[in-house]
């Protein structure tokens, strides 16, 4: 079943609310009728009728999809089964808590994880599991958790990120910060109304990333797992959470400052999007399988270097693909002043060139909110003019050969390992190259036009 089949299938199956809920979507989950009170709980005189435990989703958290080669058919479909069940408990447990907060933010959360994206950390999270051998009696059940668990993250890091950046949209439909302000916007004036907004998606990024800490507490505390692997589990945890937090301040503290820096942009990319998104989705399957120390390693290479590739194509895709394909506004990196490795790059070139229109098109038109569209239009060329645009491009394919090789340079499981590069491929957008044959090397990449500025950029990104 593929994966909008599946969510098809979810949001189907949901029991339906009287009215639409945000972002044009049914309502997640039942609600009381119109002008009807909402169940009577005094939970104040019971200290334990909320949940008696907070970490639990059922009697056996792994009842779901613990046959590794049914979920290799449609491990979209597994997670999102995990994924409801998750969601569904900690819906239960905010309706519980008010029914305000359960519509406006959980709901959100809710609707927002399962309706939208492509699962690409899910999928790597299990197939590094099943390529290092994972996959068996519970194993399974574990890497689907910790692929929902990722989800959440993810839904957390893209709501926080709308509202830094102010951005409208996501995914084609309105961000979760602007959702609220039009919901409120005949109740409140104005500016309380976007203040609601902007304090309702602090507060939903919160709660997804509490639901994604408490998925990870209940893998943790089950006893299912190894003692070693849980606290191998815990420690990768732990340090993504933290890149990512260090990432979108580096993102944030660059756009005030207007640091145009290739070696600060390729560092702040892996640290916000490059190891969450690939290295540590890998990193989580492999110690799920108790890979050793050297298939673990070449995996985290594998994952660092495409996950690199990734954030320097959407960096390319904000001002370069159709926004139909992108579900958001073009130019939106320009307009807010982002430091991306792309617009640092095209300084860097202007500089050395003595390009000095180039060099005034990009403080004129970086940070401009107003920009208008012929505006990105010259800027476009202009990019293109001093080979930005095609230097990028030849260090996201450098890129992603290197994460091919560091892949082939791993003792993987053979039908799982092809899966890994075609996921790799379709997350750098590169075509995938063959595997070498067993016991020869790859061909080292060429050399020249796919050389960087001598800015720094080249060392940053090979680390």
């Amino acid at each position: 079943m593929r994966s909008t089949q599946v969510i098809g299938r979810m949001a189907a199956d949901l029991p339906r609310g009287p009215r639409a809920g945000p972002l044009g979507a049914p309502a997640f989950g039942a609600r009381p009728a119109p002008g009807s009170a909402p169940p009577e709980r005094d939970v104040d005189d019971d200290p334990d009728a909320v949940d008696d435990d907070p970490y639990a989703v059922d009697d056996d958290p792994y009842a779901v999809d613990d046959d590794p080669y049914a979920v290799d058919d449609d491990v979209v479909g597994a997670v999102n089964r995990e994924l409801e069940r998750l969601l569904a408990a900690g819906l239960a447990r905010c309706r519980d808590q008010d029914p305000v907060f359960a519509e406006d933010i959980a709901e959100r959360i809710a609707r927002f994880t399962v309706q939208g994206g492509r699962r690409i950390r899910s999928r790597l999270v299990w197939w590094a599991l099943r390529a290092c051998g994972g996959g068996g009696t519970g194993r399974a059940g574990a890497g689907l958790r910790m692929a929902a668990a990722l989800e959440l993250i993810q839904t957390c890091a893209l709501v926080h990120d709308d509202l830094m950046d102010a951005a409208p949209l996501r995914r084609g439909a309105p961000s979760l910060h602007a959702d609220v302000t039009h919901q409120y916007a005949g109740a409140a004036p104005g500016p309380a109304a976007r203040q609601l907004g902007a304090s309702a998606a602090v507060l939903a990024g919160d709660l997804a990333l509490v639901w994604a800490d408490d998925a990870v507490a209940g893998l943790l505390l089950d006893g299912r797992l190894p003692p070693h692997t849980a606290h191998r589990l815990h420690e990768v945890w732990r340090g993504m959470r933290t890149e990512m937090v260090a990432g979108q301040y580096l993102d944030v503290q660059g756009q005030a400052t207007a640091a145009l820096s290739p070696t600060r942009a390729l560092r702040a990319a892996r640290l916000k999007s490059a190891h969450y998104t690939v290295e540590r989705p890998l990193h989580f399957g492999a110690v799920l399988a108790g890979a050793d120390t050297d298939t673990t390693r070449a995996l985290r290479l594998a994952g660092r270097r495409a996950g690199l590739a990734f954030q320097l194509r959407d960096d390319l895709d904000d001002l370069f693909a159709d926004p139909r394909t992108t579900g958001k506004p073009t130019g939106g990196d320009v307009r807010q002043g982002k430091p991306t490795y792309l617009l640092a790059v095209a300084h860097a070139l202007a500089g050395r060139a003595g390009d000095r229109a180039a060099l005034d098109l990009l403080e004129h038109a970086v940070g401009r909110t107003d920009l208008t569209g012929a505006e990105l239009d010259g800027l476009r060329a202009r990019l293109v003019a001093v080979g930005a645009r095609d230097l990028v491009q030849a260090k996201i394919a450098r890129l992603a050969r290197q994460s091919l090789r560091h892949l082939d340079a791993a003792d993987l499981e053979p039908y799982a390992a092809t899966q890994l590069r075609r996921l790799l491929a379709e997350t750098t957008g590169t075509p995938p190259e063959a595997p070498a044959p067993p016991g020869q090397q790859p061909a080292p990449p060429p050399a020249g036009p796919d050389k960087a500025p001598p800015t720094g950029p080249e060392q940053e990104g090979a680390r």
